[in-house]
């Protein structure tokens, strides 16, 4: 591909080298041939430079998500336009959901392929066509930075996330702060470094120097403290000496004096053993039988206060006023009540004769 053209640069800065060698003055810094003069640029890639053009065709394809269909078809005819510029053909596909760019005969840059790849990849993940076109000039690349799988909690990600969005929906474009904001680095700290670096480098003497003693020196504070386990487990104290070895049975019976003894008599120990066991488990059972037949414990019972001698009772009205209502039957009338209904009848008479 354009290997004549790259050829021909090559000569000629090879030549370029062996003219500055040649004429270069006793007294001249070799600081000063390393730097790049200020207002230079470079030249253009033009046809000139490739004008047989490529030998071979190259693709590129991408598939894009579903919502960014109506966005692509609006602005698919600026996108034509931008790449048959540098003679790369453009087509969409909307039934497969893909981009796909191509170089022609034209074609002369072998770069700009990549830089139309570029194009639709960006175009794919949400960037807009303003800033998307950008890409095929000589003095802007991109990086895509896949941040899914960095962090694995959920809600960690999306604030993390959060911190690299701009004003407008803007990213910043540097994979370092992208990076170190993911492993939870605030990217004020990152910036602050870039603009102290881009004031360094306005001055002429620093340029060869190291800039370390300049740039802040920021710590990570937020050290997550170890978990101490549930169950913590004591180390015993180291002996040189072995662990003593358990007793087993015959040491036992030895030490007891069992084993000296006949059949006869260690059958009959075993049986009163057992009905030692036995009876120890009757008499707990018959207490417990016992406690339904045990009565419970009384109160103990109030004697009645004596009546005190200052209030005395009078007996007398008490009796009348029984004997009153004794005499007295339920809803019967006193004596003046009859006397007066008397009268009242007597009138009533006197009237009808």
């Amino acid at each position: 591909m354009a290997s004549p053209s790259l050829e021909r640069r090559e000569k000629g800065a090879g030549k370029s080298e062996f003219r500055n060698q040649k004429t270069k003055p006793e007294n001249q810094d070799e600081s000063e041939l390393l730097t790049v003069p200020d207002g230079w640029k470079e030249p253009a890639f033009s046809k000139e430079d490739n004008p047989r053009g490529l030998l071979e065709e190259s693709s590129f394809s991408t598939l894009f998500p579903k919502y960014r269909e109506a966005y692509l078809k609006e602005c698919w005819p600026l996108v034509q336009k931008a790449l048959n510029e540098h003679h790369v053909n453009a087509t969409l596909d909307l039934i497969e959901g893909s981009m796909t760019v191509c170089t022609t005969k034209k074609t002369f840059d072998p770069y700009i392929i990549i830089r139309a790849r570029d194009l639709i990849k960006l175009l794919a993940r949400s960037v807009s066509f303003e800033q998307a076109v950008r890409i095929l000039q000589d003095d802007v690349a991109c990086d895509i930075i896949k941040i899914g799988s960095l962090v694995r909690n959920k809600e960690r990600f999306v604030k993390r996330r959060q911190r690299l969005i701009g004003p407008k929906g803007s990213t910043l474009k540097v994979r370092k702060v992208v990076l170190d904001t993911m492993k939870n680095i605030h990217p004020i700290y990152n910036i602050k470094s870039l603009m102290i670096k881009r004031e360094l480098a306005k001055d002429s003497e620093l340029r060869s120097q190291s800039w370390e003693r300049f740039l802040p020196q920021f710590k990570h504070k937020n050290v997550n403290k170890r978990k101490e386990p549930k169950k913590k487990t004591v180390k015993k104290e180291y002996t040189p000496f072995p662990p003593p070895q358990p007793e087993s049975q015959i040491d036992k019976e030895l030490a007891s004096g069992e084993y000296f003894l006949k059949a006869n008599q260690k059958k009959r120990q075993k049986m009163e053993a057992i009905k030692a066991k036995q009876a120890e488990a009757l008499s707990k059972k018959q207490e417990e039988r016992n406690k339904a037949f045990i009565p419970p414990k009384e109160k103990p019972i109030v004697k009645p206060k004596e009546a005190s001698t200052e209030t005395k009772i009078d007996v007398a009205s008490i009796k009348e006023k029984v004997k009153k209502a004794k005499n007295k039957k339920l809803g019967a009338l006193t004596a003046e009540e009859i006397a007066l209904k008397m009268e009242a009848d007597e009138k009533k008479k006197k009237k009808k004769k």
